[in-house]
């Protein structure tokens, strides 16, 4: 397991974060590491999960900002009927 700084943590993609957390959990449930490996992982896992979120809340915020932008103004937000929000 190769430590990252914050930059290279937020270099990360969402795609490339998903898929080493999909791999750590995927090792992390096999077994048969030892505690300081499974530790190691465990702390990894918490880090790809929290660029994960943020990629996920930065997405959400540009639809929101999108969805805003086009609605007519005056209109309270979920005034199209989806129900949403």
């Amino acid at each position: 397991m190769v430590a990252r700084t914050g930059a290279e943590e937020t270099a990360l993609g969402y795609e490339q974060a998903r898929d080493e957390l999909i791999e750590v959990v995927r090792r992390l449930e096999a077994g048969g590491t030892t505690l300081e490996e499974s530790l190691a992982l465990w702390e990894r896992g918490e880090e790809l999960a929290k660029v994960c979120r943020h990629w996920l809340e930065g997405a959400r915020a540009r639809l929101d900002a999108s969805l805003a932008a086009e609605r007519p103004e005056g209109s309270p937000a979920g005034a199209d009927g989806s129900g949403d929000e």
